[in-house]
């Protein structure tokens, strides 16, 4: 993702920057997504694993990034709360 727009993007929600989210939070929650634990916003299950996503400061919420495109809508945030063991920084 273009350094330039992530320095600008913010969450929707609390105002906060967004980050990338590192490989150990990614690796955490695909794996909660292969165990079929995760709920979207919307109340939809995430069934496909994520490539790339982004992840407020205080790592609460979870933005999917897809082919490059940022979703920062409330139906596709993901709670981080979901995740066992998703890592605080």
């Amino acid at each position: 993702m273009d350094r330039k727009l992530l320095d600008l993007l913010v969450c929707p929600s609390t105002r906060q920057p967004l980050l990338p989210l590192e490989s150990r939070g990614l690796q955490a929650l695909n794996a909660a997504i292969g165990a079929g634990g995760i709920v979207r916003g919307s109340g939809d299950a995430q069934s496909e694993p994520l490539r790339e996503a982004l992840v407020t400061r205080d790592r609460k919420i979870v933005y999917i990034v897809d082919d490059g495109i940022p979703l920062l809508d409330a139906e596709n945030a993901i709670a981080a709360a979901q995740v066992e063991g998703f890592p605080a920084a």
